[in-house]
């Protein structure tokens, strides 16, 4: 091997092996700084310490909110809450699993908006537009109370009945044998539960996501 050949060759090794450490060790939020000194030799550090360092990995970082939308939602939330006694966490949960608080959403079956209301269903609560988030939420909770009344506060039933219809709940005496609206019951519920321990104010952190190589 060209003598002239190691220096480079050495530079680009403890540049892999320096890379290697900061991945491990820096913080996932961390901008990557490089300097290549005078032999060659790569230097990387997420605190660069004169004008040398130049910025060479930025961190791309995305806000992400718990419990999505709910700073959004919570007073339309609440408002249905009130007006029909139902339970504000309640209402969180079938939100969430019906649409993930996508006002836009629309299943394949047809349902539409938050808390994916049929056309027929829509139309019967005096629901004109679904992706209108309070006009869906009050036809939402509205329905849900409904459907509280007729199973006695039966909370699994009335969830049952929401996903399958009243009349799959009486043609089998409880909840019916379909897979998805079994692990529908089941998951609003414990979306039910979770909510429950939780604040109604929605918290704001700050991710990393894949790093962008921002200079050669």
């Amino acid at each position: 091997m060209n003598v002239l050949t190691k220096p480079a060759l050495a530079a680009v090794m403890l540049g892999m092996l320096t890379i290697g450490a900061l991945i491990a060790v820096v913080p996932a939020d961390a901008d990557i700084y490089r300097y290549v000194d005078e032999n060659g030799v790569m230097h990387l550090t997420n605190l660069p310490t004169n004008s040398n360092f130049k910025l060479w990995i930025k961190e791309r970082r995305v806000i992400i909110r718990g419990g999505i939308d709910m700073t959004k939602y919570g007073s339309l939330i609440q408002k249905a809450s009130e007006k029909y006694k139902v339970d504000y966490s309640l209402i969180k949960a079938v939100i969430k699993a019906e649409s993930n608080f996508n006002y836009k959403a629309v299943s394949p079956k047809g349902a539409q908006g938050l808390m994916q209301l049929m056309p027929k269903t829509a139309s019967t609560l005096q629901v004109q537009d679904s992706f209108e988030p309070e006009s869906n939420i009050e036809g939402g909770v509205r329905y849900l109370r409904y459907l509280m009344n007729v199973y006695n506060g039966h909370l699994p039933l009335a969830l049952a009945a929401y996903n399958a219809g009243e009349k799959a709940v009486a043609k089998y005496g409880g909840i019916p044998p379909y897979a998805e609206t079994k692990g529908y019951v089941k998951r609003v519920m414990a979306l039910y539960k979770q909510y429950s321990e939780e604040p109604k104010e929605s918290r704001t952190a700050v991710v990393s996501i894949r790093p962008e190589v921002v200079s050669d």
